[in-house]
């Protein structure tokens, strides 16, 4: 029976680390592959680690502040043939783990998912969502909040590029491309849309088109990434509820 681990980076995710770890037994459940969980701390200074052992997860404690190096020690911990990487504001689903194990039986070294986004978003925001899962499929490359690979094809790879400060997850599925058959599945995950809501259009956007012209060399410093690593700016929103309902087969 195949063994998997499910690997949750968390720098201070105590709002919404409880609906992530209650979401990920739900979507296990039925599934008939034993799992474990590791909630990697990476220097929280929050209730992150007390929520983690509460639900009974492995806890892993690191002061990388960088999600690269992050997930690179939760897999080093992890005893899974199969590695789920999902981030600490990201509700699993159980559509989603049976169409993930169901690639990798088939022969697929990893792969991503669709991407849903909690709460009320502006127009503009809904529109970079969409553009970003097209850009997915046409590209094939996975959203950080959900990565899923084989252990073998994560060490072929060497795992996640401890370089990079941000847009790690594409250079990630870059990699697993070249050690075998990457998937995008059409069954998503639902993850939090606090940046989306935080951060201005005009400020996503001048993000973005500088990330664009500095191409690596931009995701290569903490501090010209002030979207991922400056102090959290407040969502007004209560954490939503996770939906369990995923329509759709993988395509």
């Amino acid at each position: 029976m195949v063994h998997v681990s499910v690997i949750v980076p968390a720098h201070n995710e105590e709002r919404w680390l409880a609906r992530t770890l209650e979401s990920i037994e739900t979507a296990f459940a039925g599934q008939g592959v034993s799992h474990e969980v590791l909630v990697v701390n990476d220097a929280s200074t929050d209730r992150t680690p007390e929520i983690a052992l509460r639900f009974g997860a492995r806890l892993v404690s690191v002061q990388h502040r960088q999600i690269a190096a992050t997930r690179n020690a939760g897999a080093r911990e992890a005893q899974g043939e199969v590695l789920l990487f999902v981030d600490a504001d990201t509700a699993l689903r159980a559509p989603v783990v049976r169409a993930a194990l169901e690639a990798l039986a088939a022969g697929a070294v990893g792969g991503g998912c669709r991407v849903e986004f909690d709460g009320p978003l502006s127009g503009y925001a809904r529109f970079l969502a969409r553009v970003g899962y097209r850009a997915q499929r046409v590209l094939r490359f996975a959203a950080g909040c959900f990565v899923f690979c084989t252990r073998a094809a994560f060490e072929a790879t060497g795992g996640f590029d401890e370089a990079m400060y941000a847009a790690e997850e594409y250079e990630f599925s870059k990699a697993l491309r070249k050690q075998g058959r990457f998937v995008v599945l059409h069954e998503s995950v639902l993850t939090s849309g606090r940046k989306l809501r935080t951060y201005s259009g005009g400020e996503l956007t001048k993000t973005l088109l500088r990330l664009g012209l500095a191409g690596k060399r931009g995701v290569r410093r903490r501090e010209a990434l002030p979207v991922w690593y400056e102090p959290r700016r407040e969502d007004p929103i209560e954490v939503p509820r996770a939906d369990p309902v995923d329509q759709g087969p993988s395509r």
